[in-house]
């Protein structure tokens, strides 16, 4: 038995594996309100007691922060993680504390066709790397080279990296996310705290009348709904910002990562704006890189469908640690 998980700062996900052939067969899954609970710890003893696991053979935690010898200090919510302490609470000496976006990375080796949703076909590299961008809470970014002909994954902080403004709009709402926050990051704009800030600045001191209120746990789906929607013209043109700058980004990481075997746009919302991400903005956006667009063009762009890849890719590395 392999136990996974997946801690973000709104959602944490568990799940116990059996080992298999292609890839770790899901026995159980169960999903939890992160800000319910005081630590993981305490939604770990909540799983166990529920699923009734038996014996653990190892354990993989991903975890949506930075990591220093397998300790981790969450980022959108206040925990402490320690593979130390999980192992211990498991009876277990096989744990391995990852990045959240590691996690996610190391899926994408076992993810079925339908479970991928085609942006650009692309010209795809069997020997080449591949990267993954993934906006939700936050935003996340993983590299994939292939080394001696299987990916490795290396995570990032890069969400936190500047957010590099392309248009006249875009300066003017890094201006704004400078007189908020002291500077504009590229997770300011993509994520779900981003489609708050877009909609502030295309809205300025104009009322909404979709979206009536910034501060409820819905306000930034009903921002990318409202848009979908074409129900108010100020979020029509926040989830374009959106989209333009999701595909700018994941088009830089493409040429940061030379991805010729994919990019990977994951995380809660992309699937949730896929009728956007067809439109030509998306693309345009990720293509226009000269003097490097016509290599951009040739990488094939995927969104990842699978709800819990984040999991799935965390029981891979659990069952790695038992090879």
């Amino acid at each position: 038995m392999l136990i996974a998980a997946d801690v973000g700062g709104t959602n944490t996900r568990l799940g116990l594996f059996e080992r298999a052939q292609l890839r770790p067969h899901p026995l159980a899954a169960r999903q939890y309100d992160s800000q319910s609970f005081a630590s993981f710890g305490e939604i770990l003893a909540s799983f166990l007691s529920t699923v009734g696991a038996g014996t653990i053979e190892a354990a993989t935690i991903a975890v949506a922060g930075p990591i220093v010898q397998q300790q981790a200090r969450l980022t959108n919510v206040a925990w402490d993680v320690s593979a130390g302490a999980i192992g211990r609470q498991l009876g277990i000496r096989r744990v391995r504390l990852i990045n959240d976006l590691e996690g996610m990375a190391s899926s994408i080796a076992v993810l079925q066709p339908e479970e991928l949703e085609t942006l650009q076909p692309g010209m795809a590299n069997p020997d080449g790397n591949a990267v993954v961008i993934a906006a939700g809470t936050g935003l996340g970014e993983a590299y994939l080279p292939r080394i001696q002909g299987r990916f490795h994954v290396l995570a990032s902080e890069a969400g936190h990296a500047d957010f590099a403004a392309r248009t006249d709009r875009e300066l003017e709402l890094v201006q704004m996310l400078r007189q908020t926050f002291g500077r504009a990051s590229a997770e300011h704009v993509l994520s779900g705290r981003g489609f708050l800030n877009l909609h502030r600045f295309t809205h300025r001191n104009q009322p909404c009348e979709v979206v009536l209120d910034l501060t409820t746990d819905d306000a930034s789906a009903r921002v990318s709904q409202s848009g979908l929607d074409e129900r108010c013209t100020g979020c029509v043109e926040a989830l374009a910002m959106f989209v333009g700058a999701l595909g700018a980004e994941a088009g830089n990481l493409g040429l940061r990562g030379t991805a010729t075997a994919g990019v990977f746009i994951g995380g809660g919302i992309a699937p949730k704006i896929l009728p956007a991400l067809r439109q030509e903005r998306f693309l345009d956006a990720f293509r226009s890189k000269a003097p490097m667009d016509a290599l951009v063009s040739r990488m094939p762009v995927r969104v990842i469908l699978k709800s819990n890849a984040g999991l799935l890719g965390a029981a891979v590395v659990a069952a790695a640690l038992t090879d």
